[in-house]
């Protein structure tokens, strides 16, 4: 490997970021076949495919624990880090926890140029500094591809946690930022994406979810939540519908896309993750009598995001105020959708309604 000023990161692997990633249903499959949390203490584990397990260690304190790694997706390895560590970040934000310690997780050739590395856990470090995160050590191994990111700890009220499993009836989806990062990702390996894409999904990518977490958890009318990350708004909207029970609605035209996705799409710049994704979740998912959905759109409401948004089911009555302070803190937040009805599986009806 050469020089950092002479590689492209994004060249040195088959897939980037969250995109590398197994495919949803291939993970279902094994986790489904493992036996249950036996202890009392864990109070969420990886049964309902939440972002982070949470352990009660008192009366009032639970710890929120997650790990995430995955291989580059932008050329720049101080960029990289800087990514990698805001989506480690934010499975703990998603549980609407704070992150205290965080452990790094490398791979890296044992030929590769020190320099790389160096700019890779230095824009990592950076990112955690802004989040209050320690880092406190961590493990690397040999490996022919780059692969960089972080197990987080993380601290909860064991009173206060923030499921993906809560929503009800009547409930309003937001999402807390744009999707499209890993269309925009595929066009940079392929040498397609224009500068101003990658300026937009790289703004997208390092914007921590620390802000948008700590307004929903203080807002009381909120009653499920995750974030938007591998598994595409799709995916991860399908683990919310059928952890809570329920049916969703999503208006399509309503969600925000980072500047370039749709172009991204029109040049074919498809990552194999979202074709898992749809694969995943299209089969328990219809479109609305009527309903006109761009393919465009489609597309990428299965696209596998990296630092993606908080997609959030709050009480009709008080969603227009969590929105508008959102907005206040400047986040790109959107309305759209709803939660329906129960879910019935063999009933007919889909877990997912696009509109």
């Amino acid at each position: 490997m050469a020089g950092s000023g002479e590689v492209r990161l994004t060249q040195t692997v088959k897939a980037g970021g969250c995109a590398s990633k197994l495919a949803p249903g291939l993970l279902a499959a094994v986790l489904s076949r493992l036996p249950r949390q036996s202890d009392p203490n864990v109070l969420v584990g990886f049964e309902t495919s939440d972002d982070a397990g949470i352990y009660r260690i008192s009366e009032k304190l639970a710890l929120v624990q997650t790990v995430d790694f995955f291989t580059p997706l932008v050329d720049d390895p101080f960029t990289f880090g800087q990514i990698a560590a805001t989506n480690a970040l934010s499975d703990v934000y998603a549980m609407g926890g704070e992150p205290v310690t965080a452990l790094s997780l490398v791979c890296f050739p044992p030929d590769g140029d020190l320099d790389i590395l160096e700019q890779i856990m230095r824009g990592g470090m950076l990112k955690m500094a802004e989040a209050c995160c320690a880092v406190v050590g961590g493990h690397s191994v040999r490996d022919a591809e780059i692969k960089f990111g972080y197990a987080v700890t993380g601290l909860i009220d064991p009173q206060h946690i923030l499921t993906n499993a809560g929503a009800v009836a009547g409930d309003v989806l937001i999402l807390t930022k744009p999707i499209g990062t890993g269309v925009i990702t595929t066009a940079i390996k392929q040498g397609k994406a224009k500068p101003e894409w990658v300026a937009s999904a790289v703004e997208s990518m390092t914007t921590l979810n620390r802000a948008a977490s700590r307004l929903v958890a203080a807002h009381a009318g909120v009653h499920a939540i995750t974030d938007v990350t591998g598994f595409g708004l799709m995916g991860h909207g399908r683990e919310m519908a059928l952890g809570s029970g329920t049916r969703i609605e999503i208006v399509v035209e309503q969600v925000p896309c980072i500047e370039g996705a749709l172009d991204a799409v029109h040049l074919g710049t498809i990552p194999a993750g979202l074709l898992a994704n749809r694969e995943f979740a299209e089969c328990i998912s219809a479109d609305a009598p009527g309903s006109q959905i761009p393919n465009g759109l489609r597309t990428l409401l299965y696209d596998p995001q990296t630092a993606g948004g908080l997609l959030v089911s709050a009480a009709a009555e008080s969603a227009d105020a969590l929105l508008a302070s959102l907005r206040g803190a400047g986040l790109n937040a959107a309305r759209i959708g709803s939660v329906l009805g129960p879910y019935i599986p063999g009933a007919g009806e889909p877990a997912i309604l696009l509109r």
